[in-house]
């Protein structure tokens, strides 16, 4: 009688660096493109890497934050777009975890891990364009448009939100197939080109109550409030991804090149001024990815602690996060810019589009102004004080 065979499980990572392999191919002709992605996001679906954030009991793979911030991290190296649609996905499973109840969303995590399920972002809290109005005890009318909207074009789940007369925000969670629900293809930016950011348009969308995340709701608890940490830290990896990519095709384009006609030495490998220019890189880059194990580090332990979780613990992981987020935002413009410097006039050719990495984190690093962080951390150096809750820290 044979024996059982034993299911060989990939390690998440591995799949990771199998995606970003194959991106790389095509990342460059891509961002020139822009437009939806469907092809690679299809790559992702197929991967398996949409269930690592479900918890075990509803199907999915139950991976700790370390592992799901370095498989966005990965695919960040080659294609930043992608890694964003990616990293916000994971967003929104813990979005629902945080402001509702395991009753109401385990329906939704047991579709997404058995279908593969994309979830997209229709949220975006400071655009209030979107009205939420109630028709019924169950029923309420979303109606208007929202901004940045990322990955909701080709999603299969949408998270949305809209305000109601008392100016409350209602957050919900429908298919994206829905009637009402429309996209208008207008985001047209220097960077993250493939992202879908632009606008959604909702249309007498009806959404049922049991579809709203009423309880506990936004930001209404320590707990709750480490969404936004987890949006912030997302940025953080994406940073760091694309820091990493732009420092390896340096490093593999100079290792190929003669010196500089200048230098007393033959290979651009052997250039003081050259090695000097990649000490700066590696050691910035070394400072960066310890700022973001340590908040990574920090932010598993309260979602560890859970609905205990207290303001000041909340508020540490807080610090941590906007820290490693000055360092990352830094960082990443500081290399994408300069790799430049180190490889020369022949790296500016349109075909490489190598500055494709300066244009993805300053266009994402906009997200929200950093100078707010550096108030944080120094209002918190100074005066002990951690940040307030908001939808942005």
């Amino acid at each position: 009688m044979n024996a059982p065979q034993t299911k060989i499980v990939q390690d998440p990572i591995q799949i990771a660096q199998q995606l970003a392999k194959t991106f790389a191919e095509t990342a460059a002709e891509r961002d020139k493109q822009g437009g939806n992605p469907k092809t690679e996001r299809d790559l992702i679906r197929q991967s398996g890497l949409l269930s690592l954030s479900i918890p075990k009991e509803f199907g999915g793979q139950g991976e700790n934050w370390k592992t799901i911030f370095k498989t966005i991290q990965t695919i960040a190296q080659v294609d930043s777009s992608l890694a964003h649609v990616y990293g916000f996905h994971h967003l929104l499973i813990a979005t629902v975890q945080l402001f509702a109840q395991k009753k109401q969303y385990a329906p939704w995590f047991q579709q997404t891990a058995e279908q593969h399920l994309f979830w997209g972002n229709t949220l975006n809290p400071l655009d209030k364009r979107t009205t939420a109005t109630q028709v019924s005890e169950e029923e309420f009318i979303f109606h208007g448009d929202k901004s940045f909207c990322s990955g909701s074009m080709d999603s299969d789940i949408l998270l949305c939100s809209g305000f109601n007369d008392a100016g409350k925000l209602l957050i919900g969670v429908i298919p994206t197939a829905r009637e009402g629900v429309s996209f208008l293809g207008d985001w047209n930016n220097m960077g993250q080109r493939q992202t879908d950011s632009g606008t959604s348009h909702f249309e007498q969308v009806k959404i049922h109550e049991n579809e709203l995340l009423l309880n506990p709701g936004p930001l209404s608890t320590p707990y709750s409030s480490l969404r936004p940490l987890i949006a912030q830290l997302i940025f953080v990896h994406l940073f760091l991804g694309v820091a990493e990519g732009a420092f390896e095709v340096a490093r593999e384009t100079v290792q190929q090149q003669k010196a500089w006609s200048k230098s007393l030495v033959e290979n651009a490998v052997n250039d003081p001024f050259t090695q000097k220019h990649f000490a700066e890189f590696y050691v910035q880059l070394e400072g960066v990815r310890l700022l973001a194990n340590k908040a990574v580090e920090t932010l598993q332990k309260a979602w560890d602690i859970g609905e205990s979780l207290d303001a000041e613990q909340r508020g540490e992981v807080s610090i941590a996060i906007a820290t490693a987020k000055i360092a990352t935002t830094n960082t990443s413009l500081y290399i994408t810019q300069n790799i430049f410097q180190v490889m020369g006039a022949r790296a500016t050719t349109a075909k490489l589009n190598l500055d494709r990495f300066w244009r993805n984190v300053r266009t994402q690093t906009l997200h929200d102004p950093i100078d707010y962080k550096y108030q944080e951390v120094g209002e918190w150096v100074l005066t002990g004080k951690v940040p307030d809750p908001s939808f942005y820290s």
